[in-house]
């Protein structure tokens, strides 16, 4: 199947999901109280990412893809807010002759932003021997006896690091 017959076959039962579900998305996540964007919002970017799954047909309890993809989502925009609230902290604490634009405040908080993501993608193992290595400074030794594993799994763990640091490189630029 070609890619727009799958993207079609998705439209299509996205379209059935969408008149099935949809409210009871909305109620569902007005009812949260962690929620962090208007419900609409994200029944509007959970519904975007289901359009974006390969076989959309072969799901057999929508609500259930649907609330992960929401709690997903939520985590995901709580987290850039958590960032997003740190980096203005630092920023506040600066002394006035440090301040910077408001156009080049928004490069960094995009960049820290997309570091974000890139190490969410990484495993808890992963991104602690990543950090370790790359802003501590750590020898390969020492992070395998605090991680508790081999040498030759924290070079591995690195090395996912690296390639996710490269793939967001790529993606951005």
């Amino acid at each position: 199947m070609t890619g727009v017959t799958a993207l079609h076959k998705n439209a299509s039962v996205l379209d059935v999901l969408f008149r099935e579900h949809s409210q009871w998305l909305t109620r569902w996540l007005n009812r949260q109280r962690w929620t962090v964007a208007a419900s609409d919002d994200l029944t509007a970017d959970v519904f975007m990412a289901l359009l974006q799954l390969p076989d959309l047909e072969r799901v057999r309890q929508p609500r259930a893809m649907m609330t992960t993809i929401a709690r997903r989502l939520i985590c995901d925009a709580r987290r850039r807010s958590d960032l997003r609230l740190a980096y203005e902290a630092e920023l506040a604490a600066m002394p006035e002759a440090a301040e910077i634009s408001a156009e080049d405040r928004m490069i960094l908080v995009q960049a820290l932003e997309a570091i974000d993501t890139m190490l969410a993608r990484l495993s808890q193992k992963a991104r602690a021997a990543f950090l370790m290595s790359q802003i501590d400074g750590l020898p390969y030794a020492e992070i395998a006896a605090e991680l508790k594993v081999s040498v030759s799994m924290v070079r591995k763990y690195v090395a996912q690091g690296l390639r996710a640091a490269y793939e967001a490189q790529m993606r951005q630029g």
